[in-house]
């Protein structure tokens, strides 16, 4: 359960100015107050949220950690030259007692520039650090370590975010509606998921959650059963053409009440479909959600799939979101009544048509 503590505001969760939990795209919508520790818990979790952010700002973290490093290493190596009393001297003709720890850092810039060819290990030519030195080299240790430690872990990070299965999630797409039509007198709840890439997926599974809003402001959550045509395991073994998903609507589903349109701004229906990439093994998950306003009554999708003149399947994706209306009186008999007539001209048998409840037949 999922409790407001919001208590000056009547309105329903679900009406407010952002409708649904859930985004079309499978982000969650809700937000965390006052929860204590939030900060310490993002820290303590620095790689996830590297995985989780978006490739401009991961871009950003990578660009200003190498910055900041090269800056920090800078303004060390340029203390170490001012407190050693290499800025003030000649580098090409030193004093004969004064050991020089960095030959030709004698500006921040300079210290700068050897930080950069340090790190980047493209020295050492002019700027180069005197074995006579200990701090110098004790330093040069120091940044050598810590930068491998930076380029190991942003490098890792950049493979993994690439690597990552919910990128291969983002071929998967959803109906932007679902539709309720009629067959053999029954209605079921229908939508649509497709595989936009040629590569199958495997072991596809469907799970869907009703949240519903009651009185005292909690979310109810409620199993919606989704079915594959006959299959009865659950799983889909194969996944490259559309497919369509059924949802049988009884007297006892929760969604009966949705054929009467009944509190249609209180629930919001969540599908989550699960696979397994067949070149890598690795699970996906995808995820959407349907308002009441996106369940479209006495309706089925149209046809996407198609064969060529050579007789090769097609798949057809400008039909993938497409939608042909139903009429109730069709859905709701199985089979429409017919009325047999005849056409006489000036008392002559002419032609014969049948009369049905959605139109004439020849």
């Amino acid at each position: 359960m999922i409790e407001s503590n919001n208590t000056k505001s009547s309105a329903p969760l679900l009406t407010r100015r952002y409708l649904r939990m859930v985004t079309k795209d499978g982000h969650s919508t809700f937000q965390m107050d006052g929860a204590q520790g939030k900060g310490l818990a993002y820290l303590r979790d620095a790689w996830g949220i590297l995985m989780d952010m978006r490739w401009r700002w991961m871009m950003l973290v990578f660009s200003a950690s190498f910055v900041i490093h090269w800056l920090v290493f800078a303004v060390l190596w340029y203390v170490l030259a001012e407190m050693n009393g290499d800025l003030q001297l000649d580098h090409d003709s030193p004093p004969d007692n004064h050991t020089i720890c960095v030959k030709y850092i004698t500006s921040f810039t300079a210290a700068f520039s050897f930080s950069l060819e340090t790190q980047l290990t493209i020295g050492y030519g002019t700027m180069f650090p005197s074995g006579d030195c200990p701090s110098a080299i004790a330093l040069l240790a120091i940044q050598m370590v810590l930068g491998l430690m930076l380029e190991a872990f942003i490098t890792g990070a950049f493979v993994a975010k690439i690597a990552r299965p919910k990128n291969r999630a983002f071929s998967i797409r959803f109906t932007r509606s679902a539709v309720v039509t009629h067959t053999e007198g029954k209605p079921y709840l229908m939508f649509q998921v497709a595989n936009t890439r040629s590569s199958p997926l495997t072991s596809v599974q469907i799970s869907a959650i009703l949240y519903q809003e009651q009185e005292n402001g909690q979310l109810h959550q409620t199993s919606v059963d989704f079915h594959l045509d006959s299959i009865t395991s659950g799983e889909c073994p194969f996944f490259t053409f559309p497919l369509t998903y059924y949802h049988s609507i009884t007297p006892s589903s929760p969604l009966a009440a949705l054929l009467q349109r009944e509190a249609a701004h209180h629930f919001e229906l969540v599908i989550f479909l699960s696979a397994v990439q067949e070149g890598t093994g690795e699970m996906c998950q995808r995820r959407t959600s349907y308002l009441p306003s996106e369940i479209m009554l006495y309706h089925r999708f149209a046809a996407v799939l198609a064969r060529s003149a050579k007789g090769e399947y097609q798949i057809k994706m400008e039909n993938f979101d497409k939608t042909i209306p139903e009429f109730p009186a069709v859905a709701d008999s199985k089979s429409p009544k017919r009325t047999a007539k005849e056409i006489r001209i000036n008392g002559q048998h002419a032609d014969s048509f049948q009369l049905s409840e959605t139109g004439l037949t020849d």
